[in-house]
């Protein structure tokens, strides 16, 4: 552990940046399983709007450094390549 007020601060910021980092990168990961699930029930108006709402939470990260800008361009650009094939409009 630290030994002095400075060092301990950054320890603990750090933890509560892995923390909300986690959570962010979770919510991510759910917006884009339950954009997945809505395109598996064949129902296309609930996965167009889980689209949208997963490339939000996507480009919300990406802006906060908690994923790499192309990380992110690259996630929204299979998505919406499947949710393109699914609807038939290739």
């Amino acid at each position: 552990m630290a030994k002095s007020k400075t060092p301990a601060k950054r320890a603990r910021k750090a933890e509560e940046n892995r923390l909300r980092n986690a959570a962010n990168k979770s919510a991510m990961k759910t917006a884009i399983k339950r954009f997945e699930a809505a395109l598996a029930s064949k129902d296309l108006e609930l996965a167009q709007e889980k689209l949208k709402k997963a490339i939000s939470v996507i480009d919300k990260n990406a802006v906060k450094g908690i994923i790499h800008r192309n990380t992110a361009a690259r996630k929204k650009s299979r998505l919406a390549k499947r949710f393109k094939s699914a609807a038939g409009t290739d």
